[in-house]
Order: structure tokens, then sequence, then C-alpha cells
């Protein structure tokens, strides 16, 4: 017999975008009945205060009701790369007001739009960072970046990624590693990442990338060997997992959520 998870089984709410916003408590509902206990936002209105047209207390309420919780949400930091720092700061307020409102963990920094992808950008991303962690730490929550593949391409013999780990403060700064890029786009493993930064990626997501094409899809029908490449959660720092699907759905969001949960709880979740 297995012990029982230490980690609630998660979920990217990206994954099913659409339905959350169409009817964001029965989809909500349907996934907590395939066992997903612990959610990560996406889509939060900043102006209006709002995840998926629900206030932030209108939100939580729904959340108490269903008995889950949301720990992170992925905010759109990267429209302020180039703002002035008092709009950055405000922005970031309105963040920290919904995180608590929900009783998150993390306010997550999720990525850096096609055009903005330059080495220079990379460092003034990587200034905003400090800035924002200690923010948001003051404010009594966790900061993180999420990675995607574009860190890992190299600019003469420089990577994005290698910038935001060197000029990033560790403590106030915490990663949230998205396995499939790393395995897509790194030339390294996700335990080798987790060696030379112990502690510091506090959130996973966890998705496969499928044989042929390379793009998202269920877990198990994919090429990645999460059994092989698991780092160790402790030496991670592991606080929560979501697993997650961008697209390439082979019939539905819905679905595919429920085939990646069955295939989750089957054969990974025992390393949780």
């Amino acid at each position: 017999m297995f012990e029982k998870p230490k980690y609630k089984m998660g979920l990217q709410l990206y994954t099913i975008h659409e339905d959350m916003t169409k009817d964001t408590i029965a989809t909500l509902k349907a996934a907590k009945a395939m066992g997903y206990e612990e959610f990560e936002t996406f889509g939060f209105d900043s102006e209006k205060g709002t995840f998926y047209g629900y206030t932030s207390s209108e939100f939580k309420k729904i959340l108490e009701d269903l008995e889950v919780t949301a720990s992170s949400g992925h905010y759109g930091f990267s429209s302020y790369l180039a703002k002035p720092d008092d709009e950055l700061k405000r922005f970031v307020d309105q963040c920290i007001k919904g995180a608590h409102a929900l009783g998150m963990k993390y306010i997550t920094w999720p990525w850096l739009a096609p055009e903005q992808r330059t080495m220079d950008n990379f460092k003034l991303m990587s200034k905003k960072l400090n800035v924002i962690g200690e923010q948001v730490t003051a404010a009594g929550l966790g900061f993180a970046y999420h990675n995607h593949g574009f860190e890992f391409i190299e600019h003469h013999g420089e990577k994005g990624f290698d910038i935001i780990l060197s000029e990033t403060d560790p403590t106030l700064v915490k990663l949230e590693m998205d396995m499939y890029w790393v395995m897509h786009s790194s030339k390294l493993t996700p335990k080798e990442l987790v060696r030379d930064q112990p502690g510091r990626y506090v959130m996973w997501h966890i998705k496969d990338m499928d044989k042929v094409t390379r793009d998202y899809t269920e877990l198990g029908n994919g090429s990645i060997d999460y059994v092989e490449i698991l780092p160790d959660p402790v030496e991670s720092g592991l606080e929560f997992y979501y697993l997650e699907q961008g697209g390439n759905y082979a019939h539905s969001p819905m679905k595919s959520i429920a085939d990646s949960a069955d295939y989750f709880k089957k054969h990974l979740q025992q390393y949780l």
C-alpha cells in the first residue's frame, strides 16, 4: 500500500480556460470529481479585481464551497516590463489584493511576449523580478517565475535563463519549473536544474510531449518518462505541482484533464 500523497493533485486552469469562462462552478466541480483539489489561476482582471468574471471574494466562496484551494496565480506582468515602476507597483498591489482574497501562497510571472525576448530585456526583467519579489514578500506572499522554452535559447553563448538565475535574489524570486519546456528546449534535465538551485523550485508544471510533433499531449501519451525525470521534491523545495496541457487536446480539454488525472494517479502520484 502506498502512503497517502503528501501533495494535493493540482491543475493549471489555463488548460480548461474556455470551460472556466463559460461555466466556472460546473467546471471546477467536474475537475474536483476527477481528483483535482488544488488550482493555479489564469486570467486575473486587475482593473475589476475579478477571476473568471467573479470578484475575488465571490471566487473565494466558490472554492470554499467546493472544498478546493487556489495556491498560485499567473498574472499579466509582461505588459508592464517597459512601464514605469509606479505603474508596476500599482499592478502588483492589485495582484496582491486578489491573491490574499483567495488565500493564495504564490503570485507567478508566467511569460515574456515574443517581441520582448532579448538579452537586454532578460536583464531588465530580472531587475523587475527582484522589485516585485520584494513587494510581494513584504505582503506575506511568495513570488515565482515560470519558464517556457525561450529562456533556454542561446544568444551569443548566453541564455536568458542563466541571467534570471544569476541576477535575481533567490530569497525573493522562486521558480516554477515547467518540465515539458525543460525537456523540450533545455539541454539540462529537471534533476540537474534542481541540483544547481536546490530549494528554489517551489512549484512544478507536469505535462507530456507528443512523440512525433513535440506539441503538448495528455499525460502518458507522450515521450516524457516522468518516473525517470522527476526531481526529489524535498531537494526541489516543492510546495505545489499542477498538471497542465496548453492545447493539442485529443478530444476536448475536459476529457484531457480527466485522462491526465487517471494516468497521474496510477503512475506518478506515489512519488509525490
